[in-house]
């Protein structure tokens, strides 16, 4: 295990990805200075820590950078003490890890320009969102959370879908499901967002309308580029 060094999380209102690192080290116990930046008007400290990308969150763990928010929760979990956050069993990790990989680029993508777009480009990414939100319902399988009766890591992954995902369907007017829709995603939300460590790491439901709202037409140009690419 790493020595006690001075940890810092460089991220920014509003970032679900931010959000993954933070909840991952109070799950550990890990004491940290959280700064917030401006990502229109970004500081020195993510140029010089993220070259390659220019983004946050980035973990500073004394004069070691780590970048990219799943990359950060797996090194927080193998570089602190505290409950583990990936599945011990060898199988039950990779499992944990290729359903994260389907978080980031299988499910994030098309719900993101399912909220954005408009028309038939958008009927296609709310067809597409919705089943892989099926493929996610029946990962759970009747347990609490994605790996069990305790939060971990993939829940850590998910949690766009819990605290992000009704402020963007207020933001955007856009109503992916109906309130009988995928009950099992539905109830894990619910225990994710009260959960008391998490609690400490969501951002006002408020302020994150404010911030989304404020927002909208910078997001929507996002999406046409997206559809681009």
């Amino acid at each position: 295990m790493a020595q006690p060094q001075e940890v810092k999380l460089i991220s920014a209102f509003g970032s679900p990805f931010g959000h993954r690192a933070e909840v991952a080290l109070k799950l550990k116990g890990v004491p940290y200075e959280l700064i917030l930046e401006d990502l229109e008007n970004k500081s020195e400290l993510v140029f010089t820590h993220n070259p390659v990308h220019n983004m946050v969150p980035i973990l500073l763990h004394g004069n070691q950078a780590v970048c990219e928010s799943l990359v950060i929760v797996e090194y927080i979990d193998e570089a602190f003490d505290g409950p583990p956050l990936l599945p011990v069993d060898p199988y039950d990790r990779a499992m944990a890890r290729f359903w994260a990989h389907f978080m980031e680029h299988r499910w994030l993508k098309p719900f993101w320009l399912s909220l954005w777009t408009n028309d038939e480009v958008q009927k296609g990414f709310i067809e597409e969102t919705k089943e892989n939100l099926a493929l996610l319902e029946a990962r759970l399988n009747g347990n609490r959370f994605f790996g069990g009766e305790t939060i971990g890591y993939l829940d850590i992954v998910a949690c766009m879908l819990a605290h992000w995902y009704d402020v963007l369907e207020e933001v955007t007017g856009v109503s992916l499901v109906s309130d009988n829709d995928y009950p099992a995603l539905r109830r894990w939300a619910r225990e994710y967002t009260s959960n008391e460590v998490v609690k400490q790491c969501l951002p006002d439901r408020d302020l994150l309308v404010a911030f989304f709202t404020k927002r909208k037409e910078k997001y929507i140009m996002f999406a046409n580029a997206l559809l681009s690419q």
